[in-house]
């Protein structure tokens, strides 16, 4: 199966997404935090001092949830498509498995202690 390339969103999601979770963003981000910190004395720790890292921040939060849930969603897809593949490859399916993501918290929870109680079963020796 080929592979199309992916959109401008997605590659600039995927791209933005590791490189806001490397260490070196962690430590852009303490430095920032911390330059800030450092010039409070100097700026009387003015209201506008205090509003640059409350609206820098907030901006920053915002966007990022987009981009956090973007990058979730299509990992998710993914995932699932694997899981899938895995589950045709058997000879005996459980086909209320295939869509199990689309089904209520009850049959989820349902499906979780049919597990839990074969889990139990087997440890048990039987």
């Amino acid at each position: 199966m080929g592979h199309q390339r992916p959109g401008v969103f997605a590659r600039f999601a995927r791209t933005a997404a590791a490189a806001v979770g490397s260490p070196l963003a962690f430590g852009l981000a303490v430095a920032l935090v911390v330059g800030w910190a450092v010039l409070g004395p100097f700026l009387g720790f003015s209201s506008t001092w205090q509003l640059a890292i409350n609206t820098g921040t907030t901006i920053v939060t915002f966007l990022m949830v987009f981009l956090i849930q973007s990058t979730q969603n299509r990992d998710s897809r993914a995932l699932h498509l694997k899981l899938d593949a895995i589950i045709d490859a058997f000879d005996e399916i459980r086909e209320d498995m295939v869509d199990i993501e689309d089904a209520s918290d009850e049959e989820l929870e349902a499906s979780r202690r049919e597990f839990a109680g074969k889990r139990e079963a087997a440890r048990d020796g039987g």
